[in-house]
């Protein structure tokens, strides 16, 4: 019976490696100039998880730059941080604004959360800028955490941008197989940075929440990882025409402007309807079945999150165009006309 089974405290070989095969992280090796030390993770939010929880402390500052996922806000909130939000401005392309940017960091500041390729925006930040940055946080000892879960999807110039991690010693870059290598499925993930000391950290921190990742899943990302080249071909066309796709429909679309998107498979698209953005959103899905994420639970109430990449994407957009041209709104309540 069960009282015969003989229970390991220790990890066994079936669990799979605790911080990744070393076939998994010498195929994450390959995506960065530098010597890195990687930890892998139950996808992107788990890596971004095990930065906080490695790294802050209640009182610490951190300044977000928004939007963002939410996760690199309120999780610092929630661990009693003090957390500033840094709002990019469709005026600069959503690019921030290094001198604002300077400002907003303080001495006191201990983490730098950014997301780049940006989602939901679109926007890259070039890597000069990017090297901007890291003279900022240098300057003020603070550490940048940058989600690059798109890294590799780049629409102009080269389709990888420099990673934090190759450019700053206190840089920590967070990667996943779900954007750029099409396999959210897995749920893998990894942290990289070259302060072998904060990789040792989070490690100690993953023992009290995940341990290892399925054996299978790291696997399979290796198998991919190995084979990048071909998936970024086949993504980059899909992107393309997805790209195309979408400025034919905005130069048609008068109730509706974006920045076009740099990086990424996002955009965020600013509507000309006096409407919040959640009620937006459900009536648009009930009238049309087109799905958009509101604006508001970005931060960034007037704006809906699209994506420019599905097979439907023609039909989707003329369904939304159709809505747009024919909305009204009288006493508090939708009407078409």
């Amino acid at each position: 019976g069960a009282g015969n089974v003989n229970f390991k405290t220790s990890s066994s070989k079936a669990d799979g490696d605790i911080t990744g095969s070393e076939r998994l992280k010498t195929a994450i090796q390959t995506l960065y100039e530098t010597k890195q030390n990687i930890t892998v993770t139950h996808g992107a939010i788990g890596a971004n998880q095990l930065v906080f929880l490695s790294l802050l402390e209640k009182g610490d500052e951190v300044v977000s730059i928004v939007p963002t996922y939410q996760q690199h806000y309120s999780i610092p909130e929630s661990l009693g941080c003090n957390v500033k939000l840094y709002f990019l401005k469709e005026e600069n392309n959503w690019l921030p604004d290094l001198e604002e940017l300077d400002e907003i960091i303080t001495p006191k500041t201990k983490l730098l959360c950014l997301n780049n390729p940006n989602n939901p925006t679109g926007s890259v930040i070039p890597d000069w800028m990017l090297e901007k940055i890291t003279e900022i946080a240098e300057r003020k000892n603070v550490w940048i955490l940058s989600d690059e879960v798109y890294r590799g999807l780049n629409l102009i110039g080269k389709p990888y941008s420099r990673s934090i991690a190759d450019i700053y010693d206190k840089g920590i870059s967070v990667g996943s197989m779900s954007k750029t290598y099409s396999l959210p499925g897995l749920r893998v993930g990894w942290i990289t940075s070259t302060r072998e000391d904060l990789i040792n950290e989070i490690n100690h921190q993953r023992q009290y929440n995940t341990i290892s990742i399925s054996a299978l899943d790291d696997y399979f990302a290796a198998i991919a990882l190995e084979q990048k080249d071909c998936i970024a071909e086949r993504n980059f066309k899909i992107m393309q025409n997805g790209l195309s796709i979408l400025k034919n429909w905005l130069d048609t679309t008068p109730k509706v402007r974006c920045i076009l998107p740099k990086g990424g498979t996002t955009v965020l698209l600013k509507y000309n309807v006096n409407v919040p953005s959640r009620e937006f959103c459900r009536d648009v899905q009930k009238t049309t079945g087109v799905a958009l994420l509101p604006g508001e639970t970005l931060e960034m109430e007037g704006y809906v999150r699209a994506g420019f990449c599905a097979e439907n994407l023609t039909l989707a957009l003329q369904k939304l165009g159709e809505y747009l041209n024919n909305f009204r709104y009288q006493n508090q309540r939708f009407e078409k006309a």
